[in-house]
């Protein structure tokens, strides 16, 4: 029996690779005001913006329950006896913490192996689908297991944000760092580093801010896959401007433009423009 790959609602993947690879999700529930929703079941990317920016309501997470993952793994060990959970950073959320413990309440009945991806959004999504497409193919859990760690290491996610309230109130900076900031007109450039959001370095205007991630993608010899990452107050000539000089750079390769979820919202806020990158590997 083949493989089952599990993930949670963080992942960016198209719906129909979902039913292709047989990808199980389980989803965040994020609350929006007095009303709590499923991600991606009965919140999309643009009811969540249109709840969040036009109506200004503040919105929270919680992860999966370990009830729920439970019930996820004993419904896939009745189809196969090995499971892969793959999953957001555990330093951005408790949902690695979630999962192995549902994992360890179904033991000896269902071989279930967790992996914290150190990555969300395209970058948990490529993990996905690379595990999903090895356990498609019939390859072993162990070897699946080998090839998402060895992947891990070649994803880089880079963004930069105008707003340090979300990132005061997630911890990744101080509040003294975000008053300064603020008064100054710091912006801080940001990586995801070993799972965990880390300032890189600061820069003062957008413009510079852009042009730091031409700088960082232009040192990439070779690049299996990238995107775009936008909030929903990015600027569309900045994004065309990051469009037109990955072309320049790597003339063919495609780099579409995404948004990213309530997840990632609480924690790096709605106006952050970044970039995901892979860099070319072999299966």
């Amino acid at each position: 029996m083949n493989v089952r790959i599990v993930t949670d609602s963080t992942a960016h993947i198209s719906p129909d690779l979902y039913q292709e690879l047989r990808i199980t999700v389980v989803p965040f529930h994020v609350q929006i005001g007095d009303r709590t929703y499923l991600d991606g079941v009965n919140l999309d990317e643009k009811e969540f913006y249109s709840l969040v920016c036009q109506q200004g309501l503040e919105a929270r997470t919680q992860p999966p329950t370990v009830e729920e993952f439970y019930r996820v793994y004993q419904g896939l060990s009745q189809d196969s006896g090995q499971v892969i959970s793959l999953h957001l950073s555990d330093v951005l959320s408790r949902t690695i913490d979630n999962a192995r413990q549902a994992a360890a309440m179904l033991l000896g009945r269902c071989r279930i192996t967790v992996i914290d991806s150190q990555s969300i959004s395209l970058g948990l999504g490529i993990l996905v689908e690379a595990a999903a497409r090895a356990a498609a193919e019939g390859r072993s859990l162990d070897n699946i297991v080998r090839l998402v760690r060895k992947l891990i290491h070649e994803i880089y996610i880079l963004f930069f944000s105008e707003n340090l309230d979300y990132l005061e109130r997630s911890g990744r900076i101080g509040r003294a760092h975000a008053l300064l900031g603020g008064m100054l007109g710091i912006k801080p450039f940001l990586i995801l580093e070993e799972g965990e959001i880390l300032p890189l370095e600061k820069v003062r205007t957008r413009d510079e801010a852009i042009a730091k991630l031409i700088e960082f993608i232009s040192e990439f010899d070779t690049i299996r896959r990238m995107a775009i990452v936008r909030g929903p107050y990015s600027r569309a000539e900045e994004i065309q401007t990051l469009v037109e000089r990955v072309q320049v750079i790597f003339p063919g390769l495609q780099a579409p433009v995404i948004g990213y979820g309530p997840v990632l919202t609480a924690h790096i806020g709605l106006d952050t423009l970044g970039v995901v990158v892979h860099e070319q590997t072999q299966f």
